[in-house]
């Protein structure tokens, strides 16, 4: 179903908030708060305003895209970067890369936002303007999203400054990254007791902040700092009985199916009236809720870019019968098998450029059989893009928005597909590793046959193994409980928001150990073949794959330049 469309009210507030994070001035403030809250809230929509603010933090294309959605999938070498971002493949991200800079900078207003929320909701309850049921909805979700961001910041930076008041000097020292972690449980605790079920939630309100997500990222903190039996626990209420695993793991992902029984929380985008899908759409009232998020997935035959793309190391993983595998990546040969898509295209073949090149006679767009392609190029010829930089390989989770047809080129590849940052199969999995944790190892085998049968349509094989090495040689089965989890994680949810994060959260060790395994880069050995196809030999070649090994200093981003020039007591993150 999909949510009505959150409105963003400019009130002085949330511009005077908008510059916390970013501007030297701000830092110097004065305490006209008061007058402040008594002149921009004189009704329940000026509340909800500024609520929503916070959530508008999270629609910028270059926090989720750039940032979270490139450290959980580049981290983890399953997929690459092309383009001016390439450092991503190395693990040698800049301190100075404008992408992070405005991931800390949009998490830091949104905090600041959520921290001028707490007293203009009190004020506004105790004058009337807000019914205890609306203060107390509007409250949780304050303290929802800014525990979600501090959970962000210490994932991917380690300690950051904890800013927990609406007035600060700006000059903050990192926290332990324990500290910040045991305040996302802070506040999700406090928000548990304020949100609303899903289930409970009007269908105006669809998207907003619910207790089952605020439980599930309590759970999430918890295992960062260790404590197994207290997230099991948490894992365990019974709130998460308001969400059930979709019987078609393919419709976790469609867009016509956005918030569906599955999803915890996902950022909201939409189209909006009068709306188009192009910069202008993008930035200009009405707009501002569509991304090009998805389409940097889509090869460069079709979108002209294709910033990102697969690993066929991860193509060769999937186990034989896993439908997760091409509605995850896709290779040489294959076809589109989402729904939404196929059916409204009819495939590739319904693409412009792909019905255009093939007209004009272009191969990199005509079969083998010399018919209209209709998979990611062929099994002789792949999409290498134009410089042969790519592996042929694409995130197929990404290639969902069919709302596309007919916008293409470089100024027109924008969508307004949700962006899922928690659903209920990772919650599922995260118990399982919490029962390992514990001991429980059968408990932990139920819950991992929940999510791998849904994988298989019906009953998987009792046995799990990769389908088989980055070498192409037979994987071995996996029979070590942990290692199981950690796989599910990877062909679960990668190509989402979190796989990075996860393997991280179960220790750099094993992190590390995983992720250079599974990639052929233990102790240096990584030794390459040609990217695999099911069929003749392409070119022998490679193409677009890189060979760095992880290490402990690289599971953590560096702490942006521009924060550190502004404050003078962050200190940056070793090995940068």
């Amino acid at each position: 179903m999909r949510r009505t469309n959150i409105i963003i009210c400019t009130i002085v507030l949330v511009s005077f908030a908008l510059f916390w994070a970013c501007s030297e001035s701000f830092l110097e403030q004065t305490n006209t708060f008061q007058t402040t809250v008594d002149a921009s809230f004189n009704k329940p929509e000026d509340v909800i305003g500024l609520i929503n603010g916070i959530y508008d933090t999270y629609q910028n294309s270059d926090l989720l895209k750039k940032c979270i959605w490139y450290r959980a999938n580049f981290g983890t070498h399953d997929f690459f970067n092309w383009g001016a971002d390439v450092f991503w493949n190395n693990y040698e991200i800049p301190a100075t890369f404008g992408g992070i800079t405005v991931f800390w900078n949009q998490s830091y207003i949104g905090i600041a936002r959520a921290n001028s929320a707490f007293p203009v909701i009190d004020n506004a309850l105790e004058k009337g303007i807000l019914s205890q049921e609306l203060a107390d909805r509007l409250k949780g979700e304050a303290y929802f999203l800014r525990g979600m961001t501090y959970y962000y910041l210490a994932a991917s930076f380690g300690g950051v400054p904890l800013e927990l008041s609406p007035y600060t000097d700006g000059l903050t020292p990192r926290a332990s990254r324990d500290s910040v972690f045991m305040q996302v449980v802070e506040d999700m605790r406090m928000a548990e007791t304020l949100l609303l079920s899903k289930v409970d939630l009007p269908d105006a309100d669809l998207g907003r902040a619910t207790k089952g997500a605020a439980y599930a990222y309590e759970g999430a903190a918890l295992m960062w700092l260790k404590d197994y039996a207290g997230a099991l626990a948490v894992f365990n209420n019974p709130e998460f009985n308001n969400y059930s695993l979709l019987s078609n793991f393919a419709d976790v992902h469609e867009y016509d199916n956005q918030n569906n029984d599955e999803s915890l929380f996902e950022i909201q985008f939409a189209v909006p009236d009068g709306g188009t899908q192009d910069w202008g759409g993008s930035w200009n009232p009405p707009g501002g809720e569509i991304a090009w998020i998805d389409s940097f997935s889509w090869p460069e035959e079709i979108t002209q870019q294709g910033y990102d793309y697969g690993n066929p190391a991860l193509w060769l993983s999937y186990q034989d019968g896993d439908l997760r595998k091409l509605l995850t990546i896709v290779g040489p040969g294959d076809s589109l098998v989402s729904p939404g898509i196929v059916s409204e295209l009819g495939g590739i073949q319904g693409y412009i450029p792909v019905a255009e090149g093939y007209a004009a006679g272009d191969p990199k767009y005509t079969s083998d059989e010399g018919n209209i392609l209709n998979t990611v190029g062929t099994v002789t010829r792949p999409w290498y893009g134009n410089d042969g930089g790519r592996t042929g390989y694409f995130c197929a989770k990404k290639w969902r928005d069919y709302n596309l047809t007919g916008n293409y080129g470089p100024q027109k590849i924008f969508g307004d597909q949700n962006q899922i940052f928690m659903r209920y199969a990772e919650v599922l999995l995260s118990r399982a590793e919490c029962k390992v944790r514990t001991g429980d190892i059968p408990g932990a085998m139920a819950d991992l046959k929940l999510v791998r049968d849904r994988a298989w349509g019906g009953t998987a094989p009792d046995e799990m193994q990769d389908g088989a090495n980055y070498d192409g040689t037979p994987a071995d089965p996996i029979t070590d409980p942990l290692q199981m989890v950690l796989s599910e994680y990877r062909h679960e949810l990668t190509g989402e928001y979190s796989t990075f994060y996860l393997l991280c959260r179960a220790g750099t060790d094993e992190a590390i150990e995983f992720i250079n395994t599974a990639n052929g880069t233990v102790d240096g050995s990584y030794e390459p073949v040609p990217n695999p196809a099911p069929g003749p030999s392409n070119d022998g070649e490679l193409h677009g794959l890189y060979n760095t090994s992880l290490t402990p200093n690289k599971t953590l981003l560096p702490i942006p330049q521009v924060a550190i020039s502004l404050n003078p007591n962050l200190t940056q993150n070793p090995g940068y």
